[in-house]
């Protein structure tokens, strides 16, 4: 994996903790707003540091969560109002765009 400097993962931390409630983003778009080359360096982030950040507001591209998270993640999401048919969050209709 790329070396990730210290302010890459805090620029993360400030962008997921930004995340509306009710709205979605993708690990790809947290890694393309904070300049890092690869969203698994986002996922690797997320899953060393993120206890106490809404976590569950970060899904993959294709919408739907991993399955060890799935159910956890998606009663999450589905209890803020986000749009989930079939295991997957609709993504068109949620999705939130880091700046």
């Amino acid at each position: 994996m790329a070396a990730v400097t210290e302010d890459e993962v805090e620029q993360v931390r400030a962008l997921v903790a930004a995340i509306p409630r009710g709205q979605v983003t993708t690990y790809g778009d947290l890694a393309g707003a904070v300049g890092l080359s690869s969203p698994r360096i986002v996922g690797w982030i997320m899953r060393t540091d993120s206890a106490d950040l809404p976590w569950h507001r970060v899904v993959p591209a294709s919408g739907r969560p991993a399955a060890h998270l799935a159910g956890r993640q998606l009663e999450r999401l589905a209890a803020e109002g986000v749009p989930v048919r079939d295991g997957r969050v609709n993504l068109r209709e949620c999705r939130w765009a880091p700046s």
